[in-house]
């Protein structure tokens, strides 16, 4: 079984809802990680084998493949097909362990796995609302199947994210703090440039718009929760964004054929479930059977990206893991610099790869909580 490489990623600046953003059509704001992916990492386009792009509510300017619309609006030859998955939140993180597959099988060489998302213009849970015209309004409710086995009860990530921080003991202010942290990590990171080498700009935007530089724990505090009687308000969850990104996964052949130089090895790569209803859990049990499958231990990893559906998701991973907070999310989060959906898997590996580099680290491990209670969990060794 051949290696599967990283050669290169990159990926626009995340834009708030309503943002610099908002007005580019979702197959441009594919197309704009696609082609800077193909400028920077040198490659002939025409030498790609597939195109595996993550979106989610894919409707309107995000439907009839939006993969193959975004490559074919970036420019590029007209031979190279296209794919769109859906594997909501890890939608693009596991369009990489598709092409990581495909690689490692030798059945392709080159392949630019990435993701995208307009969430201003294509609201999420859009594609959930116009099954409403045929009598069904979600994917759960009146599935007489999902009915027996879990009942009525209510399927939400809000709920699950409550019901985390309850059973975790997990409190507002111990998230308003977690979320705080976010937003200071992220700031001293665009302050320090960490991100320019990452991000391609984009519509005059060359920085992330969703770190708030005039939050405050007192402002946090003031706030409604979500839920009546909850601990969850918006400042502990992830921003709804725009954005999208993209990395180049390459074979052993096609390093020496093409004369590319890798950056990264994907050491491991899986995907495990848990309770849909609970939703949010998944990553704890993902990153346990992915390190166990590794033969690794927490310790043995140097740098962390989880990704801040929500602080009680983090935090109770953390319980649960005892990762070091100092290497969880050292640039700040999904809580400080949004979280849009289809693109956020390969926005992490590509800030992952990023920050392995410039701090020298060896292994870099990133999980996502997904709907449907799923995790992928891809650990990543820096060359």
């Amino acid at each position: 079984m051949t290696t599967a490489y990283i050669v290169d990623a990159v990926r626009s600046p995340v834009g708030r809802r309503g943002g610099a953003l908002a007005h580019i059509h979702s197959a441009d704001l594919g197309a704009h990680a696609i082609r800077a992916l193909v400028d920077r990492s040198g490659i002939d386009p025409a030498a790609v084998d597939d195109v595996i792009m993550g979106c989610t509510d894919t409707i309107g300017s995000q439907a009839g493949n939006v993969a193959r619309t975004a490559w074919l609006a970036a420019g590029l030859p007209e031979h190279v097909p296209g794919v769109t998955i859906d594997r909501q939140c890890g939608s693009s993180q596991q369009s990489v362990h598709f092409a990581a597959q495909a690689v490692m099988s030798g059945t392709n060489d080159l392949v630019v796995a990435g993701g995208l998302q307009n969430m201003s213009a294509i609201p999420i849970s859009s594609a959930m609302v116009v099954g409403a015209e045929f009598g069904f309004t979600t994917p759960f409710a009146e599935s007489e199947g999902w009915r027996a086995r879990y009942g009525d009860q209510e399927v939400s990530q809000f709920r699950a994210a409550e019901m985390i921080a309850a059973h975790w003991d997990i409190t507002r202010e111990e998230m308003e703090r977690f979320a705080y942290e976010s937003h200071r990590r992220a700031i001293v990171a665009t302050d320090e440039g960490r991100f320019a080498r990452e991000i391609a700009p984009l519509a005059g935007l060359d920085a992330d718009q969703g770190p708030r530089r005039d939050t405050s724990l007192e402002k946090m505090a003031a706030l409604a929760t979500l839920v009546d009687g909850g601990r969850i308000t918006a400042a502990v969850a992830s921003q709804i964004s725009d954005a999208s990104s993209a990395v180049l996964v390459a074979s052993e052949r096609a390093i020496a054929e093409h004369g590319l130089t890798p950056r990264a090895r994907i050491h491991h790569l899986s995907v495990r479930a848990a309770d849909p209803v609970w939703m949010l859990t998944a990553p704890i049990p993902a990153t346990m059977h992915a390190l166990e499958r590794a033969g690794m231990s927490i310790d043995d990893i140097d740098l962390f990206e989880v990704n801040e559906a929500f602080a009680s998701v983090v935090l109770a991973w953390m319980k649960e893991t005892g990762a070091d907070p100092a290497k969880v999310n050292v640039n700040g989060g999904g809580i400080a610099l949004g979280h849009p959906i289809g693109a956020t898997g390969t926005r992490l590996m590509t800030t992952l790869l990023h920050e392995l580099e410039r701090t020298g680290g060896r292994y870099g491990l990133q999980t996502m909580c997904e709907g449907g209670g799923v995790a992928n969990v891809t650990i990543i060794e820096r060359l």
